[in-house]
C-alpha cells in the first residue's frame, strides 16, 4: 500500500477523469455520431429543397487548415507581424484560435434529429406555431446550386430555434451567432448545428480578415446562412437600421460570371409574446439600473418557477401565436444586372453606398413580410386610445378597421382560425394574464406603467402602417 497526500490523490482523480473523457468518451461520441450523421445523410438527402453541401461534409480540421492557408489571411498574418512587431509564430498562433472558435463542426444527426426534435418541441410548446404566408413560385424558381441566405428580422433569441425548425424542410441554416453562445458545454452544441460564432463589434482588423475568409469560403461552397442584419435583438419593437457586415463578407464570395447566384431569401417573425421583452425595454430606460449577469440569472429562474407554479395549477397558457412569412427571393444576378454594379469590381464609398442600398432594399422586403398577429394589434389600438378606457366591441370595431388598413398596404395579417373575434379575445386575454391590460366594468385600458411594455408590441407593425 502507498500513502499519498490528499491534494495529490484529488489531482490525479481530476487528470484521470480529464484524460478519460478527452481520449476515450469524446473520440467514442464523435464515431457514434458520425455514422448517425451518415444515415442521416441518406435520408434528409432527398427531401431537402437545398441539399448539404460537401463543404459542411468535411472534417472541421481540414476547414480550420484551410482558413489559415488562405492568401489573404497570410497576407493578413505577415502585415499584422510587422505592424506589431510580433513574431511570425505568435501571429499565426492567434489565427488558429480565431478560426478554431469561427468554424463549425456541422453534424447531421445533431441538426435534424436532437436538434430539430428540440426546436419543435420548445417552439410548439412555448408558442402555437404558424407558417403564415410563402411565396411558393418565386421559392421555387431558385437554382438547386445556388446560396441561399434567409435574411430575417430579430425580435427574440427564440428566432434561432423558430426559423430553423420551419425551415428544416429546405435547408440546414447556417446562423452567426454571438459571444452569448460561447459558453461550454452549449458552444460545442450550437456548433455542430452548424453555427459560426461572430464578435460583435470587433476593432481586431486580424480577426475580422479571418471571418470575412471564413464567410466567403462558406458561400462560394453554396452553404445555405440565415443572418440578422439588424445585428442584435430590437430593443424598443422598432425594426433597427441594418449593419451589413457580414453581407458585405458574402457579397465578397459572390461573382457576376460564375457559376452559383447569391440568392437573399426575406423572412419575417413577430410574437404575441417575446420573452425578452422586459429585458430589453430595461436596457434602454436612462433611469433604469442596468442588469447584470446575476440578476438576469435569478431573472430567468424566477419566470421558469412562476411558469411552472401555473402549471402545477392548471392556469398556464402558451404564449400566443408565433408566425413565419417567407418572402419573394432577391437574386443577386439579377439585382446587380438591372443597376449595372458588379461588387467585385466596388470599393472604397462606391462599395459602402452600394451595399448600403442592398441593405436598404433587404430589410424593406422583410418588413414588408414581418406578419401582424393578434397581440399587436391589440397594443396598437390601445395605445391609440389611451388613456381612455374602450369597451370590447368598440375595441373589435378598431381592430376591423386596422386590418383593413394594413391588408391595403399590403401586410400579411394572421387571423386565427380566420375568425376575428377569436383572434381578439386571444389577445386581449394574452394582455390581460400579464396585467398589461385593466378591465372594469366592461371596459379595458392599458396600464400606465406598463404602456412602454405595450408600445413595443405595436411597434413591431409600425412600419407597416407608414
Amino acid at each position: 500500500m502507498v500513502t499519498v497526500p490528499l491534494w495529490l490523490a484529488i489531482a490525479a482523480g481530476v487528470l484521470a477523469a480529464w484524460a478519460a473523457y478527452d481520449k476515450l468518451l469524446m473520440p467514442a461520441l464523435r464515431w457514434f455520431l458520425a455514422g448517425r450523421a451518415n444515415v442521416v445523410l441518406e435520408d434528409v438527402s432527398s427531401r431537402l429543397r437545398i441539399g448539404i453541401r460537401p463543404f459542411q461534409r468535411t472534417r472541421r480540421q481540414i476547414l480550420i487548415h484551410r482558413l489559415i492557408g488562405d492568401p489573404k489571411v497570410q497576407a493578413a498574418v505577415e502585415q499584422h507581424a510587422a505592424q506589431a512587431r510580433l513574431p511570425l509564430p505568435a501571429v499565426l498562433a492567434t489565427v488558429e484560435r480565431y478560426a478554431r472558435e469561427i468554424v463549425p463542426a456541422f453534424n447531421a444527426y445533431l441538426y435534424f434529429r436532437i436538434g430539430y426534435w428540440i426546436g419543435r418541441k420548445v417552439a410548439q410548446g412555448l408558442y402555437r406555431v404558424r407558417l403564415g404566408f410563402v411565396d411558393t413560385e418565386a421559392l421555387k424558381k431558385v437554382p438547386e446550386n445556388a446560396t441561399v441566405v434567409f435574411v430575417m428580422n430579430h425580435r427574440s433569441n427564440m428566432d434561432y430555434i423558430l426559423a430553423g425548425y420551419l425551415a428544416a424542410d429546405q435547408a440546414a441554416l447556417s446562423y452567426a451567432v454571438g459571444e452569448w453562445a460561447r459558453a461550454w458545454p452549449l458552444s460545442a452544441l450550437i456548433r455542430s448545428m452548424g453555427a459560426y460564432f461572430v464578435r460583435r463589434n470587433s476593432k481586431d482588423e486580424l480577426y475580422r480578415r479571418v471571418l470575412e475568409r471564413y464567410i466567403v469560403m462558406a458561400t462560394q461552397a453554396g452553404v445555405p446562412q440565415a443572418v440578422f442584419p439588424e445585428g442584435g435583438l430590437t430593443r424598443d419593437g422598432l425594426m433597427r437600421e441594418p449593419r451589413l457586415g457580414v453581407v458585405d463578407y458574402m457579397l465578397r464570395g459572390f461573382w457576376l460570371d460564375g457559376a452559383r447566384d447569391l440568392v437573399f431569401v426575406p423572412l419575417g417573425l413577430n410574437y404575441d409574446r417575446v420573452l425578452e421583452d422586459r429585458t430589453l425595454l430595461l436596457s434602454i430606460d436612462p433611469n433604469a439600473r442596468k442588469p447584470n449577469r446575476f440578476w438576469a440569472v435569478w431573472n430567468t429562474l424566477g419566470f421558469v418557477t412562476n411558469n411552472l407554479r401555473l402549471m402545477l395549477k392548471s392556469d398556464w397558457h402558451r404564449f400566443g401565436y408565433a408566425c413565419v412569412n417567407f418572402g419573394a427571393p432577391v437574386s443577386m444576378k439579377e439585382y446587380c444586372a438591372l443597376r449595372g454594379l458588379d461588387f467585385q469590381k466596388l470599393q472604397g464609398e462606391d462599395r459602402r453606398r452600394a451595399i448600403g442600398d442592398l441593405g436598404k432594399h433587404l430589410m424593406s422586403r422583410v418588413g414588408s413580410i414581418v406578419p401582424v398577429v393578434p397581440v399587436p394589434l391589440i397594443a396598437w389600438v390601445l395605445l391609440k386610445s389611451s388613456p381612455n378606457p374602450i369597451s370590447e366591441f368598440e375595441l373589435k370595431a378598431a381592430v376591423e378597421q386596422l386590418i383593413e388598413k394594413l391588408e391595403a398596404a399590403g401586410a400579411h395579417v394572421y387571423i386565427p382560425r380566420k375568425d376575428l373575434d377569436y383572434a381578439v379575445t386571444v389577445g386581449l386575454r394574452m394582455l390581460t394574464l400579464r396585467h398589461l391590460v385593466e378591465e372594469k366594468d366592461g371596459l379595458f385600458v392599458g396600464r400606465a406603467p406598463d404602456l412602454p411594455l405595450i408600445r413595443y408590441y405595436a411597434n413591431s407593425i409600425a412600419h407597416l402602417l407608414r
